[in-house]
């Protein structure tokens, strides 16, 4: 990937290569990697697809992109939540961050990184499992969160973090394929609500 603000051949470009990244990203969201044309992704950003080559590389290079705008923007409710100061606030600050996302009136609905490529051919198989891979970073980085809180005694002895951390996951997931069919974002809210009712007590 060449430098955002000057072409492979060092004239600068005709676009705002910040707000073509942000268009590519909302069409990935609401379409899929898979599901998102070149058309479709040339369009949303104003360009041409020599251009798009030019600037961020092939259709994959730029759904990597995309992705970690997502994940540094929408998606960065984690790393926010991470750094709430007892383990339960972690959780709740996570819920609250994954109904928000993923219910934005002004966004696709649901969430990129859990629908971005849920089905995809053996051409989109590098895509899956980049998905796969950040998904369960996201595990990981909850449970060291967890395991540290249960040596502090924020948790109780015994808790299991990797499944606190799973069981976190496995909700959030939900919650953003619910919200990808309309569930509304009261109703997903009640849910992350009912999940924390099955917190370990302090």
């Amino acid at each position: 990937m060449g430098s955002p603000g000057t072409s492979s051949i060092g004239r600068p470009r005709s676009f705002d290569t910040d707000e073509a990244l942000e268009r590519a990203m909302v069409v990935f969201w609401a379409h899929g990697y898979e599901g998102a044309s070149l058309t479709d992704l040339t369009e949303a950003m104003g360009i041409t697809r020599t251009s798009m080559y030019a600037a961020f590389g092939n259709k994959e290079e730029l759904f990597r992109a995309a992705l970690t705008r997502y994940l540094e923007g929408p998606g960065g409710y984690l790393s926010r939540a991470l750094e709430e100061s007892t383990a339960r606030e972690v959780a709740e600050a996570f819920l609250r961050g994954s109904v928000r996302a993923t219910t934005r009136p002004e966004g696709p609905a649901g969430c990129l990184v859990v629908q971005g490529s849920l089905a995809a051919s053996d051409a989109g198989q590098p895509v899956r499992d980049a998905l796969i891979a950040c998904r369960e970073e996201a595990v990981s980085r909850l449970r060291e969160r967890f395991r540290r809180a249960v040596k502090d005694g924020d948790l109780p002895p015994g808790t299991d973090p990797g499944l606190l951390a799973r069981y976190l996951m496995t909700v959030g997931n939900g919650i953003a394929v619910q919200a990808a069919s309309g569930v509304a974002r009261r109703e997903l809210q009640r849910v992350a609500d009912a999940a924390l009712r099955h917190w370990p007590p302090a």
